[in-house]
């Protein structure tokens, strides 16, 4: 309930975000659907073409007190809660944690993307709406990953957008997705619903498909690392809506 009330706070319109409409389909996921070889389906969606800046941000604060720094409940945020150096206002927001990220989506009639969604669309490039198996990106992209933290984030958009118009889905930060600590579940606990998370470098990793694809595979060793109230210095996030928001009068 104090959840739903904070949340709910922060239901003032946070701007007019541009989003992109994601097909969906099949999915060879690293994390098979059923725990072993099953593609996953996604279904269409809509994807923020760009991560959330520190100027949006800023903008939702001015709207929902009860979201800055000093006025935050320590049951949604740590205390390295927006901390840090200052940053350029085009740069992404980071030092923010599960709870405020999707306390901001909500704001924008949105909620954080799934994994498979968040997946299905970090896998294009900028001509193919999958190039997973193109070894010059993978390397291209992996740099980044071997670097990612040493230097803050640079502005939003300054890359080329991908296939689908996104911007930023690597080399930039890391991303929040909505069902972050859920992310690592067995086959027998996919088959009955029930959420066990396992150690990353124990169990799970036996059971990951498409290891070749190792910069994802780090993105979900730090998801499910992380706690819903932690944030990181790398650590941003992008919305996404269900095509039924746009419908109903949502800003595409």
């Amino acid at each position: 309930m104090l959840l739903a009330t904070v949340l709910a706070a922060g239901s003032c319109a946070a701007g007019s975000a541009s989003y992109r409409p994601i097909p969906g389909g099949a999915l060879r996921s690293v994390l098979p659907a059923d725990g072993v070889a099953a593609d996953a389906r996604v279904a269409p969606f809509l994807l923020r073409e760009r991560l959330v800046t520190n100027r949006e941000f800023a903008a939702f604060l001015e709207a929902s007190p009860g979201w800055r720094r000093a006025g935050a409940s320590p049951l949604f945020v740590s205390p390295t809660y927006l901390t840090g150096p200052n940053a350029a206002d085009d740069a992404p927001v980071v030092r923010v944690s599960w709870y405020a990220a999707q306390a901001y989506c909500a704001s924008e009639q949105a909620r954080l993307p799934r994994w498979y969604e968040w997946e299905f669309a970090a896998a294009a490039d900028a001509t193919h709406p999958d190039a997973r198996d193109d070894d010059a990106w993978l390397s291209a992209i992996l740099r980044w990953y071997a670097d990612a933290g040493k230097a803050p984030p640079g502005r939003v958009a300054a890359a080329a957008a991908n296939y689908y118009g996104i911007h930023d889905l690597h080399g930039l930060v890391w991303e929040w997705v909505e069902d972050y600590s859920g992310l690592f579940v067995n086959a027998d606990s996919r088959a009955t619903g029930e959420q066990k998370q396992l150690d990353y470098c124990g169990g799970a990793a036996v059971s990951l498909a498409d290891r070749r694809n190792y910069a994802i595979l780090m993105r979900l060793a730090l998801l499910s690392a992380m706690e819903a109230r932690q944030d990181g210095a790398n650590l941003g996030f992008r919305c996404a809506r269900d095509p039924a928001l746009t419908d109903q009068g949502a800003t595409p």
